[in-house]
């Protein structure tokens, strides 16, 4: 049974890699280069003041000492690291047609990890819930992503709720260098867990270059008239039963489901935060490029 189920997963990891990764190559490469590259400069080298250079460049410690005028040399960061922050929460288990949010989410995951690969930059993830279920470490490499997508695949988180505040915050302090961090979820926090997320978010996008992606399904957005239904929420587990041939109890649903997605854009807009959002059943390269070639 083990084998068979290891079998199993190298078989799905294998599926993603190909389709991914070729998605990385003909598309995301390039785009993924030219959004992301030149945001962080690294200091290189002192040297003598000459007419024309930027004043504000000066570096006043060496020019005292020297007793001429130095400037700081700057260069663009040959080296980038990105930071995939994954929400494994159980609200991800879901989706109404051909794939689950956690699915897409893999797959999105994936082709931004092969694309980050193929400018040589380091890769690593964290997975979370209503806390920091695993902290993989970035590294270059393509055992190192494949052993990424195998988790994202198989991981079998301790809680099912949620804390976008959590990954935010250890990601500002477990890396000190600049990185550029996607955050994939379903931004299904309570109220108060997004005020927390809002100033953990003020914080890490003053320090790292972060991306927003919010994937989600459309039952999630409107609710089909199908009679009396039982409905399940998935990180708390509490059922309620609701008409659903409601005019009134439709409008609801939408309502609560409009006021939720406004909310989080404020707050990613307040944070300048860039962000997307994708449904399971569209197209997820159409929108990832457009987020990219907007940056």
């Amino acid at each position: 049974m083990i084998k068979e189920n290891s079998s199993d997963i190298i078989k799905q990891v294998r599926k993603i890699e190909i389709k991914t990764r070729g998605l990385s190559s003909d598309f995301f490469a390039g785009h993924y280069h030219s959004a992301f590259r030149g945001r962080g400069m690294s200091f290189s080298e002192v040297r003598e003041y000459r007419m024309g250079d930027d004043v504000r460049d000066i570096d006043w410690n060496v020019t005292a000492r020297a007793r001429q005028p130095h400037i700081k040399i700057y260069e663009e960061e040959r080296e980038l690291t990105m930071m995939l922050m994954v929400d494994v929460s159980g609200s991800r288990m879901f989706g109404s047609g051909d794939k689950f949010k956690k699915s897409v989410m893999t797959e999105i995951a994936a082709v931004l990890a092969f694309s980050a690969a193929q400018n040589n930059d380091k890769v690593g993830c964290l997975f979370f819930s209503d806390k920091v279920e695993k902290f993989i470490p970035p590294k270059t490499g393509r055992s190192h992503i494949l052993m990424i997508i195998r988790e994202l695949i198989e991981f079998r988180p301790e809680s099912n709720t949620t804390s976008l505040a959590e990954p935010v915050r250890y990601l500002t302090n477990a890396l000190k260098k600049r990185c550029v961090a996607f955050l994939l979820s379903d931004f299904m926090d309570t109220m108060e867990g997004r005020k927390e997320f809002e100033d953990a978010l003020k914080i890490a996008s003053g320090k790292h270059d972060v991306v927003a992606i919010k994937v989600y399904d459309k039952r999630e957005t409107e609710l089909p008239d199908v009679g009396i239904v039982e409905m399940k929420d998935a990180e708390s587990g509490k059922t309620v039963w609701i008409d659903s041939s409601s005019r009134a109890v439709r409008e609801q649903y939408h309502a609560a489901w409009e006021e939720s997605s406004a909310e989080v854009d404020k707050i990613l807009k307040r944070c300048r935060v860039d962000g997307v959002e994708i449904e399971t059943s569209e197209d997820y390269v159409k929108s990832l490029l457009k987020l990219f070639k907007q940056r």
